[in-house]
């Protein structure tokens, strides 16, 4: 499965969603808005206003840091 998180420098929820994804050894791809700011307009375009962003092959994307959805990631 593939994971991307799209974060943000200083970003607690962000923290708490990469700790509890490498706790549960699934690797992802993290997507600093920071230093990359041109997923900014891509975040905009799929309806997110926030980070943490989860996309995860076959399972809709969410933000936040969301257990419920997290642990079906890490499965």
């Amino acid at each position: 499965m593939k994971v991307t998180v799209y974060s943000k420098n200083n970003c607690m929820q962000c923290k708490m969603t990469k700790r509890f994804l490498s706790e549960h050894n699934v690797e992802f791809e993290e997507r600093n808005i920071n230093q990359n700011p041109e997923y900014v307009s891509y975040l905009r375009d799929h309806g997110f206003q926030a980070v943490p962003v989860v996309e995860a092959s076959g399972l809709p994307a969410f933000y936040g840091f969301r257990p419920d959805q997290l642990t079906k990631i890490a499965g």
